[in-house]
């Protein structure tokens, strides 16, 4: 196959919250103002464990983890919209393209972000 073939619209987004409040609040924004077709909480009832380094000391806590779908044009605008909604004055934001997946899951991703 021809690396065309692997290349697709779609981005997935991830973000760790501190709770599960935020993390729903957040999830429900970028959905309903379609920045992201889906986003899936992981943690929700057994908490993803983040260890980190921040201002020099280690930090250990208990996050939940945002799985954001999107399109690569609206990363600036949803990344926007994320920074104004998150409590973290740092949080976790990663966009990495999507190299393949279902045809049919892909275009529905591109039909529900404006």
């Amino acid at each position: 196959m021809s690396q065309a073939a692997f290349e697709t619209n779609v981005w997935l987004v991830l973000v760790s919250c501190g709770n599960q409040e935020e993390a729903e609040t957040i999830a429900e924004r970028i959905v309903t103002e379609r920045l992201a077709a889906c986003v899936n909480i992981i943690g929700a009832g057994h908490p993803v464990k983040s260890f980190y380094l921040w201002e020099g000391n280690l930090q250990k806590d208990s996050e939940l983890l945002l799985l954001i779908k999107t399109k690569p044009d609206l990363l600036p605008k949803l990344q926007e919209r994320i920074l104004a909604l998150h409590s973290y004055t740092t949080p976790e934001l990663i966009a990495l393209p999507v190299a393949g997946g279902s045809n049919a899951y892909l275009t529905w991703v591109l039909n529900n972000t404006q």
